[in-house]
């Protein structure tokens, strides 16, 4: 029996007996586009001080999108859950997204972010400075051969006075792309930076002018990511959506409703959560495309309660929880984050991770997940 210590509220700890769950296997054909926003494994024996520097593991950060590749999921490339704008640098990113090209096998399906990041935001920014930013990273991916994921920015919204200006920057930036992009919007829960983006603190009003920017400009997007954390605003957003267009789930609390859809619309998926879950969202996705709901629920349901702890405020913390995910899992040999954000989140916040995880099924070597978890309770001060 693969048993752990775990804390608990109020000082105390209890033994966790660690299940075994379902190996992952390769999915077959889907009728769901699904990307998974993958992590970035950091060097932890670099000589980088968090905040001053990023070193990246590029042979444990490519094996596991060949991990995620090889279920048949897609790859999202460089995004926030990479630590994009949050540790991971423009040039870095940059670098990622051409070796992760240069990886990707025949066929993969991989897509990656363009923003603004490496433009600091400021009074002197005008939205030209921002179209030339957009315009210098969407040639560069494009370069790498990756289709765009068109990243809000956070120079866009302390420049522009208002509604306008996005349609001017958007219109202008996805005229000059080689192929269709997918839009991200991604709500201030994620990245405070980003309140008011499109021009309104209030997200129906916001929709009101992304729906016109898109309904401009729809040859050019191949989707939207909506990331608001809120299933009635994306499908209240996907039903208007012109013909072409599709929804791309950024909702890590309400994806398995919104993916399974209703009598009108569904969501793909383009979803951080997915990558510590792709074993579990391989088996959904499959029973889905074959029609069998009580299969589909019984393997993406019991991850909500997971996802929602992962993602919990405050959620710019979550990558936290998705590498202590893929560390335990086995596809990186420390818990080190680019920047130190391993020390984001508590220790108690941790311990209810392992428990989520493992009522949802996801460890499949319960002897491993011991030997990795309880050095690290250890070193946080939790006795065995």
């Amino acid at each position: 029996m693969a048993q752990l210590i775990l804390p608990t509220p109020g000082g105390g700890t209890a033994p966790l007996e660690i299940t075994t769950g379902p190996t992952p296997v390769p999915g077959g054909t889907w009728t769901r586009t699904a990307y998974a926003a993958a992590h970035v494994v950091a060097d932890p024996l670099a000589e980088v001080d968090p905040g001053e520097g990023v070193a990246v593991d590029w042979d444990r950060t490519l094996a596991f999108r060949q991990h995620l590749w090889s279920l048949g999921l897609g790859v999202a490339e460089a995004m926030d859950t990479a630590q994009r704008g949050m540790g991971l640098d423009w040039t870095t990113s940059l670098e990622l997204i051409g070796r992760s090209m240069d990886a990707a096998p025949e066929g993969a399906l991989i897509a990656s972010g363009a923003g603004t990041d490496h433009l600091a935001p400021g009074p002197d920014v005008s939205i030209d400075d921002v179209i030339a930013a957009y315009e210098m990273q969407c040639e560069a991916v494009e370069a790498t051969g990756s289709r765009v994921i068109l990243m809000a920015s956070r120079a866009l919204v302390q420049a522009a006075k208002g509604p306008e200006d996005y349609a001017r920057v958007y219109g202008r930036v996805l005229a000059g792309l080689k192929q269709p992009a997918i839009l991200h919007w991604l709500g201030e829960m994620f990245d405070p930076a980003l309140a008011g983006y499109w021009g309104d603190a209030d997200h129906m009003q916001a929709m009101e002018t992304c729906l016109s920017v898109i309904a401009d400009n729809a040859d050019r997007i191949d989707g939207i990511k909506v990331s608001l954390l809120s299933a009635e605003k994306e499908i209240a957003m996907r039903r208007r959506l012109p013909e072409g267009v599709v929804m791309y789930t950024g909702d890590d609390f309400n994806y398995p409703e919104l993916i399974k859809g209703d009598d009108q619309a569904f969501s793909h998926a383009l979803l951080g959560i997915f990558d510590p879950i792709a074993g579990a969202a391989c088996r959904a996705l499959s029973a889905l495309a074959e029609g069998n709901d009580a299969a589909y629920h019984a393997a993406f349901d019991p991850t909500v309660p997971l996802s929602r702890h992962i993602f919990k405020a405050p959620t710019r913390f979550y990558k936290t929880g998705v590498v202590f995910m893929a560390y335990l899992m086995g596809h990186q040999d420390h818990f080190t984050m680019v920047g130190g954000q391993e020390s984001a989140r508590s220790t108690l916040h941790l311990a209810e991770a392992i428990r989520l995880a493992n009522a949802a099924q996801l460890f499949t070597d319960p002897e491993d997940v011991v030997r990795r978890a309880t050095p690290v309770f250890q070193a946080r001060g939790v006795s065995a």
